[in-house]
């Protein structure tokens, strides 16, 4: 997992309520369990047609969201299957980040721990982000995870909430199964103190 630094990216705008993990990554390509490639499958019903060829409307296949980091979407993002591809395949497409107003609790847990930033934002603040999208749909961004602050391009600065521990594992990269094998050598230490101690005692 890529440590999670400073973003500043053009943002995608996806800005539909309800968008569920069976359409951010349909169910048949759930076989895999490599991560690669899964990000050309990303809205794969929504982004092709029946023939397999892209379709031009669809905002991921638009030459502008190439190389956008930051995913705008609706209210109740990520709802349905705990299937954790769907993080997978946002972040194999390149996002780092999701803007909406609630996110699906399975979803946003498995994004955390696979290197995706869910931002939970109110519907006021959403509807301002939504317009200047459209004043604005080229401007970048920028995510500042370390002081939790997203910064539009009007200056405006919105703090965002996000579990500390989390917010750890992010900005060093790893998982948590990473993060506790970081500290083997602690461990080993005080295991042989303690044995030692044992013994003498």
């Amino acid at each position: 997992m890529q440590p999670f630094k400073n973003i500043n990216s053009r943002v995608v705008a996806l800005p539909l309520n309800d968008i569920d993990t069976d359409q951010i990554i349909p169910a048949r390509f759930l076989k895999v369990t490599d991560k690669v490639g899964l990000g050309a499958n990303l809205f794969s019903d929504w982004r092709y047609f029946s023939d397999g060829s892209p379709k031009p409307e669809f905002i991921l296949n638009k030459p502008e969201s190439k190389g956008a980091a930051i995913l705008f979407a609706g209210d109740n993002f990520g709802c349905g299957s705990s299937r954790e591809h769907a993080p997978w395949a946002l972040t194999d497409f390149g996002f780092r980040a999701v803007v909406a107003t609630s996110f699906g609790d399975i979803f946003r847990n498995n994004s955390l721990k696979n290197g995706l930033l869910p931002i939970q934002v109110d519907p006021t603040t959403h509807t301002l982000m939504h317009e200047l999208l459209d004043e604005l749909p080229r401007a970048e961004w920028n995510i500042d995870l370390e002081a939790q602050t997203l910064t539009l391009p009007n200056g405006t600065s919105v703090h965002f909430a996000i579990d500390p521990f989390a917010k750890t594992c992010l900005i060093k990269g790893k998982d948590e199964l990473g993060y506790l094998l970081s500290f083997a050598s602690q461990t080993a230490a005080y295991e042989q103190t303690h044995h030692k101690q044992q013994v003498t005692a």
